[in-house]
């Protein structure tokens, strides 16, 4: 069953809390500097710069449309095998 992998790119986020309003089962605002991440649940990397994590394939419409929301396109939502 393939996987959604989602890739916030922090150093661009402007924490405006666009995708977690959209998105709360995949995106947070995180508590270490205010950016947007993938919630812990999913989190497989977390940095300053960047946070991935891998998702159920059912939440994958849910992460693209917050990832759509998002102003400065900090966010890419892609299918993995």
């Amino acid at each position: 069953m393939p996987k959604v992998k989602v890739t916030v790119d922090r150093s661009k986020c402007v924490s405006c809390g666009a995708a977690p309003s959209i998105c709360p089962e995949v995106y947070v605002l995180g508590d270490d500097n205010g950016k947007n991440r993938v919630v812990d649940k999913y989190s497989v990397q977390l940095t300053d710069e960047v946070s991935v994590g891998i998702i159920p394939e059912e939440l994958a419409e849910c992460a693209i449309n917050g990832a759509d929301a998002c102003p400065v396109e900090a966010i890419k939502v892609e299918t993995i095998e």
